[in-house]
């Protein structure tokens, strides 16, 4: 068996976002320019071959409605965008996880998705889009609440570089997220994350750390968190803390871009044949093997979204109604 070691890297991004699609073109030249410093910094030691984005790095959610964000910001996939990252996935031979851009598909009509691709030198290997939206603010849709839906909500993409999961920001705050991506073979868990400030990678809360090493530990795989370190004026209402992070599938923090926001990559190695090695021989704390997964009642009945008298597009009122009737179902357990 050949030996996978090599070095990932994790972008935080500063950038003004877009308003309109042409200024998308920015932020991607700018992510294509990373892709290379982080390249060329590691070609003396241990090569990079897995390159990680935030959230929004390409497109933020800077309207109040889907309808204008559809109309302004709005991309089907693949576009430019995953074209051009595709060129440089195949001039370095490396994988690329974009940072997340708001999507439309036609087989999804009048659906907004918050999307991340993992991009490698012969294309788009795997799209993922934001199950659990930040409510109420996000009116991005869920593919979970898509009737219908028939796409993978959790896909893995098994690479020569191992099998690679991604979800994003809040999502990880979903514990069943990553279990289902670990269940579904994942062995390194990307993180693509715009984790704003008093939540982020600082003192008292961090919750940013706390959680990376969680996910690493509950489910003995790798996690590459690339965070928005992005200042006030780029994106209002928050600020960005940054903290960009790798993990490795004990916990234990291989790198780290706190304190502080900004521009940043950090990169560490990643063993994917050490973590094989553990998953096989171990007996305790094996998380995935010790599932018991039919003594939890709480996911046989739908909780979120409850279904109101008359659809409408989302919008912040309406995530309001749909938590508060959910709250309700909970409170009356």
């Amino acid at each position: 068996m050949n030996h996978i070691r090599y070095s990932v890297a994790a972008c935080q991004t500063d950038q003004p976002n877009p308003v309109e699609r042409r200024e998308m073109r920015r932020n991607t030249d700018r992510i294509c320019a990373m892709i290379d410093s982080a390249v060329a910094g590691s070609a003396p030691f241990l090569p990079v071959r897995l390159v990680v984005f935030p959230e929004f790095a390409h497109a933020a959610p800077v309207f109040a409605t889907s309808d204008e964000l559809i109309k302004k910001l709005a991309v089907e996939i693949p576009n430019e965008h995953t074209e051009r990252l595709e060129q440089k996935a195949r001039e370095h031979n490396i994988y690329v996880q974009t940072g997340s851009m708001l999507e439309v598909d036609k087989r999804w009509q009048g659906a907004l998705f918050n999307t991340t691709c993992l991009i490698g030198p012969a294309g788009v290997l795997s799209k993922y889009r934001k199950v659990n939206t930040w409510i109420p603010y996000e009116v991005h849709t869920s593919p979970h609440d898509i009737e219908g839906y028939d796409e993978p909500l959790f896909p893995v993409a098994d690479t020569p570089i191992g099998r690679i999961g991604c979800a994003i920001c809040y999502d990880w705050l979903f514990p069943e997220v990553l279990r289902q991506l670990a269940s579904n073979g994942a062995e390194i868990l990307v993180r693509v994350s715009a984790y704003m400030d008093p939540w982020g990678a600082t003192a008292p809360m961090d919750w940013w750390t706390i959680i990376n090493r969680a996910r690493a530990i509950e489910n003995t795989a790798y996690v590459v968190a690339a965070n928005q370190g992005a200042s006030l004026k780029h994106y209002p209402p928050y600020s960005w803390p940054g903290g960009s992070q790798v993990i490795d599938f004990e916990g234990r923090i291989l790198a780290d871009a706190s304190p502080g926001p900004g521009e940043r990559i950090v990169v560490a190695p990643i063993d994917i044949s050490s973590l094989r090695h553990e998953r096989a021989a171990r007996r305790g704390h094996h998380t995935l093997a010790h599932l018991r997964t039919e003594a939890y009642p709480v996911y046989r009945e739908r909780q979120y979204p409850p279904v109101l008298d008359g659809e409408k597009h989302l919008s912040y009122e309406r995530n309001n109604d749909l938590i508060d009737e959910a709250k309700r179902r909970f409170d009356s357990v």
